[in-house]
């Protein structure tokens, strides 16, 4: 099976001259992206490029490995004349970061980074789980991933668009880990080979609770100290709030 790799792809740009919060907030009303393309040892060139063709990119064409070629207009000849690498046409770029609206998730800014197609890169690919694990099929097993995806170094051109992992014979208590993932040619794992990717568990049982534990704790019952019979007859101490009342005086006859 011939391994599919990332999709190379177009996409318009044009220079941006106008900066600024309310230009860029004035693009997106225009359904246009505002962006950057980082070189290295060149200047950053700030770009604008179209939100929904971006969009389908991310979506359906390779994701953020996507390899882009931008293509530039008639008009933004002018504003590349200090990046004479894109002006030649050499233009191909990697998405290096992208910014969301934190409650719309609307596309806000995307930075951009120049690659050269014959120098290897370092990037991240989805993992791709192939089958049935045998633990799962046979003893009731659960499976428990541990990673989504790999990251790799490789060039632009050979980037996987997935790395499938073939699970069919992985059984109860057993791991896989990433030494144990065949990689197409040309593609080397930067991740630490002995880190677990996907492993096959027991399923955790479920406590069965009591009918005491169902019920709550139970409360020993309040013992209430009975007073002695001596106690409840005791004449209230001598000091205390209670006064005796005094007896009436005699009263002095009358002369």
């Amino acid at each position: 099976m011939k391994q599919q790799k990332v999709e190379r792809v177009h996409l318009e740009a044009v220079v941006r001259t106008a900066l600024g919060k309310g230009k860029t907030g004035r693009l997106r009303q225009e359904g246009l992206v505002p962006a950057v393309v980082y070189r290295e040892g060149g200047a950053a060139l700030a770009i604008q490029v179209p939100g929904k063709e971006l969009s389908r990119i991310l979506r359906v064409k390779g994701g953020e490995n996507a390899l882009i070629a931008l293509q530039f207009g008639e008009g933004s000849k002018e504003g590349l004349k200090g990046h004479p690498t894109l002006a030649s046409g050499e233009n191909v770029v990697l998405i290096k970061e992208l910014q969301h609206h934190p409650v719309s998730s609307e596309l806000l800014h995307v930075d951009f980074h120049q690659i050269s197609l014959t120098k290897k890169i370092t990037v991240s690919v989805p993992l791709s789980f192939k089958g049935e694990a045998a633990g799962v099929r046979l003893s009731g097993g659960v499976l428990e991933h541990l990673r989504w995806e790999l990251e790799v170094e490789c060039l632009p051109t050979e980037i996987p668009a997935e790395i499938p992992v073939e699970i069919s014979g992985l059984e109860l208590g057993k791991t896989l880990h990433v030494k144990d993932i065949p990689l197409p040619a040309g593609v080397r794992a930067v991740t630490d080979a002995e880190q677990p990717v996907v492993a096959c568990v027991e399923p955790q049982k479920e406590a069965v609770a009591t009918p005491a534990e169902e019920a709550g704790a139970v409360t020993e019952p309040e013992v209430i100290k009975q007073k002695k019979p001596e106690e409840e007859g005791a004449a209230p101490a001598e000091g205390g709030k209670e006064k005796a009342k005094a007896e009436p005086k005699a009263e002095a006859k009358k002369g």
